[in-house]
């Protein structure tokens, strides 16, 4: 009622008096900084202060007096977050606010396709700007580190270059309905386990090529409107209020001119959020998930202690006109633009879009022997093992936990796409986690077996020793300690013996398919006896129909991993070399990165005998693809020149399909150590069987660059490199030298 109350003050202002009249901020006419001056001038001290802070769990006031409208949060970024009470996390109880689940932002990464980023933004835009909401608390894009973090299905994978692709597009779609997004978790918030009290030791060199990429595009490129602040610590000041990473880089180096969210419960202090960079502060004396003081909105550090500072003279009002002009920014992009769009809610549009997307982002992993796709010709008995099969993925995980219309399980969806053509069957396989309740949302599903594992075991190999083709589901899932917030993984092994059943049904069926759900690398020591290995991801309301689509050949995989699967996780760099702590600390502890920029495949490509499981970018298909030799239109080129490659690639199989070719950089030799090559193109392209088409990549002197952390600049090096075609990290297809001069 508030939220419409004001709206109606805004609209009667407008409508009863002419324009020449109407003040100049609500004058939509009038250029934007026009606007924010003239109603910055409006304000009172105490109405400036109050738009710093929120006033329930999800909002902040606007100014009532002058028709400026409160700001409406909502967790993304892969749906539209149930409501809560006013001051309490516990569910407000409405029966409209249930919404389309998108896949994870692994998935949307696996896509290795900006179309369907920009898709995935416009639709859940959509359902965010129906639900009347003025921010979306994502996208997510940390860097993927450790196979260990608990968040990293929020994230878009290892690479800076694809994350920086993938992240635009998504923040575009989003404010196109007029509704913010709140890029997250800016920066280095590369593990769960004390994240509040975790800091951060990282070279330049890292932050800039690593860590930072992302965040950069999302800014810039993008034009995001709002950033979301990390939990951990950085150079010992919590980045929530870090003059460094908010000041100097985002709003100093970047020229950011949106707003500075809080993470919830990530501000500690009132004259450090007063000076290094923090807009909005959200969520203080709460854990960000649990209670915490009823309605001490007023006691928040940007509160009435900031306010008390003023009056006492011990501080001016600079910082806060900065405050509020950047809030005000926002909310003349959102809430005051009158030609935002009205949005749309669970349409057949936006599960059409969350199914399109599923099935672009599933890696085929593994196809030995044509095992898939199914052919139902010759399978008319099907077994399905597992409890991911069956349980819902979309309750859970932390705040990306949804509250869904609906959510068709991968067992639902495979029994319909084959009804009438083979029998399907499901055997439990294991027990993983029953309970199904997060914050209030509830399942509803009864998913307990008091069967001892052997006896789950047992059941399944008698059934598989039965059946034509076995289907295995199973994997991760957003509990605490598989994928979820606030808690890591204790090792890249999979939990439940799930190890056990699998190895199992390979000895009793020979046409074995293991479907992985997860949003991290698993290890799979039955790898050798298994002949297809999928990997899902969490692909949210329409799972069972994107994967029944892929197991049958309906759509071809054309999925290719955003991050590397390691064989032991001794093989990841983070744990190689850095450190990784799993005991929580309520003291602040310093966590290493001494990998620095060896990262992923980075740090994979170094070593000469240890090979990864998987690499990144890896994914197979059902057709083949050949790749011509890559040819350059020059062999050198000077600083402010481009040089483009080009690569014909061509379609050998029987059906139509879609290969993602990938461009790296190599430097020959350089001043400073760096990566055998880095990734800096990638193109999607769609093929009919035979046909062939050139891919065309154009290389600047920013592909060349690496960040000299001495001399604090971006260097592109003059010397010999080479652009590298292929189809994976692994799979080089063809090589061009030439030379910067």
């Amino acid at each position: 009622m508030k939220k419409t109350f004001l709206t109606f003050i805004l609209a009667s202002a407008v409508s009863t008096t002419t324009m020449a009249q109407v003040p100049v901020y609500l004058d939509d006419s009038k250029p934007m900084e026009e606007r924010v001056e003239d109603a910055l001038a409006r304000m009172t001290v105490e109405e400036k202060v109050a738009m710093t802070h929120a006033q329930s769990k999800f909002c902040s006031p606007g100014v009532q007096r002058l028709g400026i409208p409160e700001v409406w949060m909502t967790d993304g970024p892969h749906g539209i977050r149930p409501e809560v009470l006013w001051d309490e996390w516990d569910q407000a109880g409405w029966t409209n606010d249930s919404c389309v689940a998108y896949p994870a932002l692994t998935c949307l990464a696996a896509t290795w396709n900006p179309e369907m980023s920009r898709l995935y933004g416009k639709s859940i835009g959509e359902e965010a700007r129906y639900r009347k909401k003025t921010v979306i608390l994502g996208p997510g894009v940390n860097i993927y580190r450790t196979p260990l973090n608990g968040r990293n299905f929020e994230y878009m994978g290892e690479d800076p270059y694809l994350a920086s692709r993938m992240v635009v597009p998504y923040v575009e779609g989003v404010q196109q309905n007029g509704v913010a997004v709140c890029v997250k978790h800016f920066a280095l918030n590369n593990h769960e386990v004390n994240r509040h009290t975790t800091n951060v030791i990282v070279d330049d060199r890292a932050l800039y090529e690593i860590y930072l990429p992302a965040f950069k595009a999302a800014v810039q490129e993008g034009k995001a409107w709002s950033v979301m602040a990390a939990y951990n610590l950085y150079k010992n000041q919590h980045l929530c209020h870090n003059q460094y990473m908010l000041n100097d880089i985002l709003k100093g180096e970047w020229g950011f001119d949106g707003v500075v969210v809080s993470d919830w419960g990530g501000t500690h202090d009132t004259p450090q959020a007063i000076t290094n960079g923090l807009d909005m502060e959200f969520g203080t004396w709460t854990d960000g998930l649990s209670g915490g003081a009823s309605k001490a909105y007023d006691n928040y550090y940007l509160a009435h202690p900031y306010l008390k500072l003023i009056k006492e003279g011990k501080v001016g009002t600079k910082e806060l006109d900065d405050k509020v002009r950047r809030i005000l920014r926002l909310i003349f992009r959102t809430e005051m633009d009158r030609n935002r769009p009205y949005g749309s809610m669970n349409s057949e549009e936006h599960y059409a879009a969350a199914r399109r997307i599923a099935e672009e982002g599933i890696v085929l992993l593994k196809n030995e022997g044509n095992v898939l796709p199914i052919d139902l010709n010759k399978v008319k008995k099907l077994l399905v093992v597992g409890e991911n099969a069956v349980k819902m993925m979309t309750v859970g995980g932390g705040s990306s936990s949804l509250k869904v219309q609906r959510e068709i399980s991968p067992l639902d969806g495979i029994k319909a796409r084959v009804a009438g053509k083979a029998e399907v069957q499901w055997a439990r396989g294991y027990v993983g986690d029953a309970s199904g309740e997060y914050n209030g949302v509830v399942t509803g599903q009864d998913l307990r077996d008091n069967r001892s594992p052997q006896e789950l075991i047992d059941e399944a190999v008698k059934m598989a020793s039965e059946a034509d083709c076995v289907i295995f589901i199973g994997g991760l899932n957003k509990s605490a300690g598989q994928d979820c917030e606030d808690s890591d993984r204790k090792g890249l092994n999979l939990s439940y013996g799930q190890d056990n059943v699998i190895a199992a049904l390979a000895k009793a069926n020979k046409n074995l398919v293991v479907v992985n759900i997860s949003g991290n690398a698993i290890a799979m020591p039955w790898i050798k006896e298994v002949p297809a290995v999928v990997q899902d991801w969490y692909i949210g309301s329409e799972a069972g129909p994107a994967l029944a689509a892929i197991l049958m050949g309906d759509a071809n995989p054309s999925g290719k991993l955003p991050f590397t699967f390691p064989v032991r996780l001794e093989d990841n760099s983070a744990h190689a070399l850095g450190e990784f702590v799993y005991e929580r600390s309520n003291e602040v502890i310093d966590v290493k990165y001494n990998e620095s920029i060896f990262v992923g495949y980075r740090w994979a490509d170094k070593q000469k005998k240890v090979k990864p499981l998987f690499p990144f970018g890896h994914g197979l298909s059902y057709t083949t693809f050949v790749y011509g030799k890559a040819v350059a239109d020059k062999k050198e080129m000077s600083a402010d020149e481009v040089l483009t490659i080009t690569v014909p690639v061509t379609n050998t199989g029987n059906r139509e399909g879609a290969e993602v070719v990938q461009l790296y950089i190599s430097d020959l030799k350089s001043s400073l150590p760096r990566p055998v090559k880095e990734l800096k193109g990638f193109a999607k392209v769609k093929l009919a069987p035979g046909e062939t088409k050139e891919v065309t990549f154009t290389i600047a002197k920013d592909a060349l660059s690496y960040f000299d952390d001495a001399r604090h600049e971006w260097v592109a090096e003059p010397g010999k490199f080479e652009a590298i075609v292929a189809a994976s990290a692994t799979d080089i297809r063809s090589k061009v030298a030439f030379e910067l001069k």
